[in-house]
Protein backbone atom coordinates (compact mmCIF):
# COMPACT_ATOMS: atom_id res chain seq x y z
CA UNK A 1 0.00 0.00 0.00
CA UNK A 2 2.94 2.56 0.46
CA UNK A 3 4.40 1.70 -2.58
CA UNK A 4 1.31 2.37 -4.31
CA UNK A 5 0.66 5.82 -2.28
CA UNK A 6 4.33 6.49 -3.43
CA UNK A 7 3.70 5.91 -6.92
CA UNK A 8 0.47 8.03 -7.20
CA UNK A 9 2.24 11.07 -5.76
CA UNK A 10 4.79 10.70 -7.95
CA UNK A 11 2.60 10.36 -10.67
CA UNK A 12 0.61 13.55 -9.65
CA UNK A 13 3.72 15.21 -9.37
CA UNK A 14 4.88 14.43 -13.08
CA UNK A 15 1.01 15.66 -14.40
CA UNK A 16 1.45 18.71 -12.01
CA UNK A 17 4.79 19.53 -14.13
CA UNK A 18 3.59 18.69 -17.52
CA UNK A 19 0.10 20.66 -16.99
CA UNK A 20 2.04 23.72 -16.22
CA UNK A 21 3.94 23.45 -19.26
CA UNK A 22 2.76 23.79 -23.17
CA UNK A 23 3.49 21.05 -25.63
CA UNK A 24 5.93 23.58 -27.12
CA UNK A 25 8.61 22.23 -24.77
CA UNK A 26 7.32 18.93 -24.10
CA UNK A 27 10.46 17.96 -25.91
CA UNK A 28 13.97 15.98 -25.26
CA UNK A 29 16.83 17.45 -25.84
CA UNK A 30 20.33 16.53 -25.43
CA UNK A 31 22.83 18.67 -23.11
CA UNK A 32 25.79 20.19 -25.66
CA UNK A 33 28.50 17.36 -25.79
CA UNK A 34 26.89 15.02 -23.45
CA UNK A 35 24.89 12.16 -23.74
CA UNK A 36 22.03 12.51 -21.45
CA UNK A 37 18.62 13.71 -22.59
CA UNK A 38 16.39 16.37 -20.75
CA UNK A 39 12.94 17.00 -21.17
CA UNK A 40 12.49 20.26 -21.30
CA UNK A 41 9.08 20.77 -19.38
CA UNK A 42 9.95 19.19 -16.52
CA UNK A 43 13.91 20.56 -16.23
CA UNK A 44 12.51 23.95 -16.81
CA UNK A 45 8.86 24.04 -15.56
CA UNK A 46 7.48 27.39 -14.17
CA UNK A 47 10.78 29.30 -15.69
CA UNK A 48 11.10 32.32 -17.68
CA UNK A 49 12.68 31.11 -21.16
CA UNK A 50 14.74 32.66 -23.67
CA UNK A 51 15.32 30.25 -26.80
CA UNK A 52 18.84 31.11 -28.61
CA UNK A 53 19.87 29.81 -31.99
CA UNK A 54 23.68 30.35 -31.70
CA UNK A 55 26.84 30.42 -33.97
CA UNK A 56 30.74 30.56 -32.86
CA UNK A 57 31.94 32.56 -35.94
CA UNK A 58 28.99 34.98 -36.82
CA UNK A 59 29.12 38.84 -36.46
CA UNK A 60 26.26 38.69 -33.62
CA UNK A 61 28.86 36.01 -31.98
CA UNK A 62 29.64 38.50 -29.10
CA UNK A 63 26.03 39.17 -27.95
CA UNK A 64 27.28 35.42 -26.12
CA UNK A 65 28.43 38.09 -23.40
CA UNK A 66 24.82 39.94 -23.39
CA UNK A 67 22.73 36.53 -22.96
CA UNK A 68 25.20 35.93 -19.96
CA UNK A 69 24.71 38.99 -18.92
CA UNK A 70 21.31 38.48 -18.64
CA UNK A 71 21.54 34.97 -17.28
CA UNK A 72 23.35 36.20 -14.31
CA UNK A 73 21.62 39.12 -13.82
CA UNK A 74 17.95 37.46 -13.78
CA UNK A 75 18.23 33.46 -13.67
CA UNK A 76 17.77 34.22 -9.25
CA UNK A 77 14.09 35.57 -10.51
CA UNK A 78 13.28 32.65 -12.78
CA UNK A 79 14.94 33.19 -16.13
CA UNK A 80 16.99 30.65 -18.14
CA UNK A 81 18.24 30.70 -21.56
CA UNK A 82 18.72 27.76 -23.58
CA UNK A 83 21.34 27.88 -26.32
CA UNK A 84 21.40 25.41 -29.63
CA UNK A 85 24.43 25.88 -31.97
CA UNK A 86 23.25 25.56 -35.53
CA UNK A 87 25.46 25.56 -38.56
CA UNK A 88 22.63 26.43 -41.34
CA UNK A 89 23.40 30.26 -41.45
CA UNK A 90 26.69 30.71 -43.56
CA UNK A 91 28.40 27.54 -42.16
CA UNK A 92 28.98 29.80 -39.32
CA UNK A 93 29.47 27.21 -36.40
CA UNK A 94 31.12 23.99 -37.98
CA UNK A 95 32.67 22.33 -35.21
CA UNK A 96 32.55 19.65 -33.11
CA UNK A 97 30.15 19.96 -30.02
CA UNK A 98 33.20 20.07 -27.35
CA UNK A 99 34.64 22.54 -29.81
CA UNK A 100 31.30 24.51 -29.54
CA UNK A 101 31.29 23.95 -25.93
CA UNK A 102 34.89 25.03 -25.06
CA UNK A 103 34.99 28.29 -27.50
CA UNK A 104 31.54 29.10 -25.37
CA UNK A 105 32.96 28.69 -21.77
CA UNK A 106 36.38 30.02 -23.07
CA UNK A 107 35.85 32.85 -24.91
CA UNK A 108 32.91 34.23 -23.11
CA UNK A 109 32.32 32.42 -19.82
CA UNK A 110 29.06 31.07 -21.20
CA UNK A 111 27.20 29.22 -17.67
CA UNK A 112 23.65 29.25 -19.30
CA UNK A 113 22.69 25.79 -20.61
CA UNK A 114 23.73 24.83 -23.81
CA UNK A 115 22.25 22.30 -26.00
CA UNK A 116 23.17 19.82 -28.92
CA UNK A 117 24.08 21.39 -32.40
CA UNK A 118 21.00 21.78 -34.61
CA UNK A 119 18.64 22.28 -37.56
CA UNK A 120 16.42 25.90 -37.18
CA UNK A 121 15.90 26.82 -40.68
CA UNK A 122 12.11 26.14 -41.86
CA UNK A 123 12.22 23.60 -44.03
CA UNK A 124 14.90 20.99 -41.97
CA UNK A 125 14.34 22.42 -38.61
CA UNK A 126 14.33 19.93 -36.03
CA UNK A 127 11.06 19.38 -34.40
CA UNK A 128 11.62 21.68 -31.54
CA UNK A 129 12.70 24.52 -33.71
CA UNK A 130 9.55 23.39 -35.92
CA UNK A 131 7.34 24.13 -33.57
CA UNK A 132 8.72 27.37 -31.98
CA UNK A 133 8.62 28.41 -35.94
CA UNK A 134 5.07 27.58 -36.55
CA UNK A 135 3.84 29.15 -32.96
CA UNK A 136 5.59 32.43 -34.18
CA UNK A 137 4.51 33.01 -37.68
CA UNK A 138 8.65 33.24 -38.19
CA UNK A 139 11.83 31.01 -38.37
CA UNK A 140 15.00 31.95 -37.62
CA UNK A 141 16.89 33.68 -40.67
CA UNK A 142 19.62 34.06 -39.17
CA UNK A 143 22.19 33.21 -36.02
CA UNK A 144 20.72 34.65 -32.58
CA UNK A 145 17.24 34.65 -33.29
CA UNK A 146 15.75 34.48 -30.25
CA UNK A 147 11.88 33.09 -28.76
CA UNK A 148 10.83 34.22 -25.30
CA UNK A 149 8.58 31.93 -23.48
CA UNK A 150 6.73 32.68 -20.37
CA UNK A 151 6.19 30.70 -17.21
CA UNK A 152 3.85 27.62 -18.90
CA UNK A 153 5.74 27.61 -21.54
CA UNK A 154 3.86 29.33 -24.45
CA UNK A 155 5.05 31.57 -26.77
CA UNK A 156 5.34 35.38 -25.63
CA UNK A 157 7.62 36.95 -28.80
CA UNK A 158 10.05 36.46 -31.17
CA UNK A 159 12.84 38.67 -31.84
CA UNK A 160 15.41 38.71 -34.57
CA UNK A 161 19.26 38.76 -34.60
CA UNK A 162 19.54 42.46 -34.70
CA UNK A 163 18.01 42.14 -31.73
CA UNK A 164 20.34 42.43 -28.86
CA UNK A 165 20.25 40.91 -25.46
CA UNK A 166 20.45 44.59 -24.12
CA UNK A 167 17.65 46.02 -26.22
CA UNK A 168 14.94 47.82 -24.25
CA UNK A 169 12.34 45.73 -25.85
CA UNK A 170 13.51 42.61 -25.36
CA UNK A 171 14.28 43.53 -21.38
CA UNK A 172 11.13 44.81 -20.97
CA UNK A 173 9.07 41.98 -21.95
CA UNK A 174 11.51 39.66 -19.80
CA UNK A 175 11.20 41.84 -16.84
CA UNK A 176 7.04 41.80 -17.43
CA UNK A 177 7.10 37.68 -17.20
CA UNK A 178 9.43 37.61 -14.30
Amino acid sequence: MKHLIIFLFLMLANFSVQANCSQLLNIEVRALAGQEKINLCETYADKVVLIVNTASKCGFTPQYDGLEALYEKYKHRGLVILGFPSNDFGQQEPGSEKQIADFCRLTYGVKFPMFEKTQVRKHHADELYQRLGKAAGEFPLWNFHKYLLNRRGELVKSFNSKITPQDVKLIEEIETLL
